[in-house]
């Protein structure tokens, strides 16, 4: 996987729904903790995280001070040209780039000429949901 533009933000700033890099996945925050410092120890964060573009489910544990990498993740729209198998192109509807991708088990109802919308971030692109 070819990684895409990412830049740091603090743990602390972390909620549901926000997008964070662990182990060289590309994530989405589920769920939040935050401990409190202890005596000898700073506050902690611990997210619950799933992957994107592959379905894993992580944790992250780090002080809430810390930095973490974020992902700067493009969206788009794109019209369905060709149903290949378990395979899928699309074709952005700016710039006409066409892309060759995984069928998505979660987005039903596609059918050529179906519009959707996707996310990328380096070579990795999913298509999040069927438009109309």
């Amino acid at each position: 996987m070819v990684d895409g533009d990412k830049k740091f933000a603090s743990a602390r700033d972390l909620g549901p729904g926000s997008y964070v890099i662990i182990d060289g996945e590309v994530c989405q925050i589920k769920g939040v903790e935050k401990s409190k410092p202890g005596k000898h120890g700073a506050a902690k964060i611990r997210a619950t995280a799933m992957g994107i573009f592959r379905d894993v489910k992580t944790n992250l544990l780090k002080p809430v001070d810390a930095d973490v990498e974020v992902p700067i993740i493009d969206k788009g729209n794109a019209q369905v040209v060709a149903l290949m198998g378990n395979n899928i192109q699309i074709i952005d509807q700016k710039d006409y780039t066409t892309y060759d991708i995984e069928k998505p088990k979660d987005v039903p109802g596609l059918t050529g000429g179906s519009e959707v919308e996707y996310i990328k971030w380096g070579s990795s692109i999913r298509i999040t949901r069927k438009k109309g």
